[in-house]
């Protein structure tokens, strides 16, 4: 059988970049048991409530929902635990850093397999006020009211 090959997004978290300015963005690897694999692959996984944090040196993701595998009997996983996220001791320490810098926090932004193996994309971010979240909406439908414009526009002169 051929290796998996490529990267096969499984859930994206858009509550976060919606919730937070993100600064920086890290690739981390995910330490899970089989039937979470298989419920991943399944695609049924919830990321919007989902946090990191570091401890001890080590980066841990918590509050990421993967169900129980339908299929699986008394090893199934519990569906909300913590779990090890692996990432070089550098980057652990450039993370602990800007969190306890002050005003930071890390929040997964999506979750996906790359080459086979599960990724989880993390994101230090800063948390938004309530005008620049209109802010982000008013730019958008500005964008989208300008694109509809010049398609009219070029229509009209075909």
């Amino acid at each position: 059988m051929p290796k998996e090959t490529g990267e096969k997004v499984i859930a994206t978290n858009r509550r976060a970049r919606h919730e937070y300015l993100i600064e920086k963005t890290y690739e981390a690897g995910l330490v899970l048991s089989g039937t979470e694999v298989k419920s991943l692959r399944i695609g049924r996984v919830n990321l919007s409530d989902g946090y990191a944090f570091v401890e001890g040196g080590e980066v841990w993701l918590d509050a990421v929902q993967i169900p129980q595998y339908s299929h699986g009997n008394w090893t199934n996983h519990p569906p909300r635990r913590k779990r090890k996220l692996l990432l070089h001791k550098s980057e652990i320490v450039k993370i602990s850093h800007a969190i306890s810098a002050g005003g930071y926090t890390l929040v997964p932004l999506k979750l996906y397999f790359k080459d086979g193996y599960a990724k989880v994309e993390i994101a230090i971010a800063k948390g938004k006020r309530e005008y620049d979240k209109r802010q982000t909406l008013r730019e958008r439908q500005d964008m989208r009211d300008a694109e509809r414009a010049m398609r009219t526009r070029n229509r009209m002169n075909e």
